[in-house]
């Protein structure tokens, strides 16, 4: 891996891309920019490097040598926590669909305009720097810290990803009360996570069975025709 910039107050973004020219571009770009780019070139142990540097974001691509983007970013989900946008020239709606079902923080398509990409950076960057202080939820036997994403309760803690960490706040802010499905979703979209009622499901069922590990499985209650209930 190499580094380029310096600087203590820098915020770093990692680059995980397979074409040299595009990297290079990226690199380049985020320097001008005054971001410290990380610009990995081995792939054999992604995470390793990211938990080595510890990046403020990481602009992903889908398709790598070895593990693709899907799987890397799901496993950064469940151990670091980091900000992931995609930047991949596949451009369906079942791909970008995927991508933020597992975490991702948002999706761009290849070839992308700059001043766009440079601005979902800043709002991601921005939206994930707002939570450098410690804060925490706590009810219904759950100890829930935005600031590091974690949701903690008798049997341990795990980490969330921001789809899930969202929905659990919602959910916590609402204790006792029935959240209808329709409800949730606004609050996401409210919160610039685009998710839709299929992707829903998909990270609910994902919370739950993280809330499993800590010994907590049937916290959330299914309200059929209405909604959930913490």
């Amino acid at each position: 891996m190499s580094r380029t910039g310096t600087g203590l107050t820098m915020q770093k973004v990692m680059i995980v891309e397979d074409d040299g020219a595009i990297r290079d571009e990226l690199a380049l770009l985020l320097e001008n920019e005054g971001y410290c780019p990380l610009v990995v070139t081995d792939f054999t142990d992604i995470e390793g490097q990211v938990r080595k540097e510890a990046p403020d974001l990481i602009l992903l691509d889908i398709c790598l040598p070895g593990q693709d983007g899907f799987a890397l970013c799901a496993g950064l989900r469940r151990g670091v926590g980091v900000s992931v946008i995609f930047v991949t020239s596949r451009d369906s709606g079942q791909d970008e669909v995927r991508a933020l079902s597992l975490g991702g923080d948002d999706y761009i398509t290849k070839p992308y305009s700059v001043p766009v990409l440079l601005a979902r950076i800043r709002a991601v960057l921005r939206r994930s720097s707002g939570q450098e202080k410690p804060e925490e939820k706590e009810t219904a036997g759950l100890r829930l810290n935005l600031a590091r994403g974690t949701v903690s309760a008798e049997g341990g803690t795990v980490v969330l990803s921001r789809n899930e960490l969202q929905i659990l706040s919602c959910l916590m802010d609402q204790a006792g009360r029935i959240v209808s499905r329709a409800d949730l979703i606004e609050e996401l979209w409210d919160k610039r996570i685009y998710i839709d009622d299929n992707t829903l499901s998909v990270n609910m069922t994902r919370l739950r069975g993280k809330l499993a590990e800590i010994g907590r499985p049937d916290c959330i209650q299914t309200r059929r025709g209405m909604g959930y209930q913490l």
